[in-house]
């Protein structure tokens, strides 16, 4: 998500720095957005120009001190409260005073967040979409003290980065995963009581229900330890079983089986280290 989101604000023409504490995936990174441009520009979506402006508009930086003349900070960390917690921190103490907080979170509390910081009205979600460079749903999501100028600037951002901002409210899940995780989730459950195969769950969707994709293969693309903690915060947040975590879910990512990025979740998927 975090490559996505560099990809789309650099190309769009805002000087871009894409933060990482690790190196390698710095590296990795770059190569996919770089790869992803290449693929605009062998559509005839873009010029050659243009990827290369793009990408030199992407500074990478191993440090959070690349947040210190940023006007918005975007954080695409995993979905884990405690971790996203403790980058707004960092990100809050070295960020100008003036600079919006912005989290791709598409399940913890946008207040929750908000209140880790000493700007809480400046505090607000920007829930992309994966893949970012294709999907156009930005859900904008407003924190208990998001302010309205916030909001606003928000929404124009998402307008300039070619998005279509929607409007939610701070609710665990807010309207994307409240719908979506427990489809997935009940999609897994089928799965692990035999109802059906893997690839027959998926047909089923796509061809009686015309998703354009499964919610097996979604689920892969999204990263099943990203799906279950997702459905953790829903079931700790909501208190209700119907966001109970399939104990198959579990069971997959226990065992690295993590959907594309590993080669292997409810599908195989070639060259990958699962396979």
């Amino acid at each position: 998500m975090g490559n996505g989101i560099a990809h789309v604000c650099a190309l769009s023409g805002f000087a871009t720095a894409l933060v990482d504490i690790d190196g390698q995936a710095l590296d990795r990174a770059m190569g996919v957005v770089g790869k992803n441009l290449g693929r605009q520009v062998a559509r005839g979506s873009i010029a050659e120009e243009q990827k290369q402006a793009a990408l030199d508009r992407i500074e990478p930086s191993t440090a959070f001190d690349a947040v210190a003349t940023a006007s918005v900070v975007i954080e695409a960390v995993p979905e884990r409260p405690a971790l996203k917690y403790e980058v707004f921190e960092e990100i809050d103490r070295l960020a100008p005073a003036d600079a919006i907080l912005a989290s791709n979170t598409s399940s913890i509390s946008i207040t929750a967040i908000g209140a880790r910081t000493r700007r809480p009205k400046q505090v607000v979600g920007m829930h992309f979409m994966n893949p970012v460079p294709v999907m156009k749903l930005v859900e904008v999501v407003r924190g208990l003290a998001t302010s309205d100028a916030t909001v606003r600037a928000v929404l124009e951002l998402s307008r300039a980065l070619g998005k279509t901002p929607v409007e939610a409210r701070d609710f665990p899940g807010f309207v994307s995963n409240r719908i979506l995780a427990p489809m997935i989730n009940e999609a897994v459950f089928a799965l692990m009581e035999g109802v059906a195969e893997a690839d027959a769950i998926d047909a089923v969707m796509t061809l009686g229900m015309n998703h354009p994709m499964g919610p097996l293969a979604l689920a892969d693309l999204i990263g099943l330890d990203t799906c279950l903690n997702i459905l953790e915060v829903l079931h700790a947040e909501l208190g209700d079983d119907r966001y109970r975590p399939c104990p198959l879910l579990r069971q997959y990512v226990a065992a690295g089986w993590l959907g594309r990025k590993s080669g292997r979740g409810f599908h195989r998927y070639d060259g990958g280290p699962g396979r």
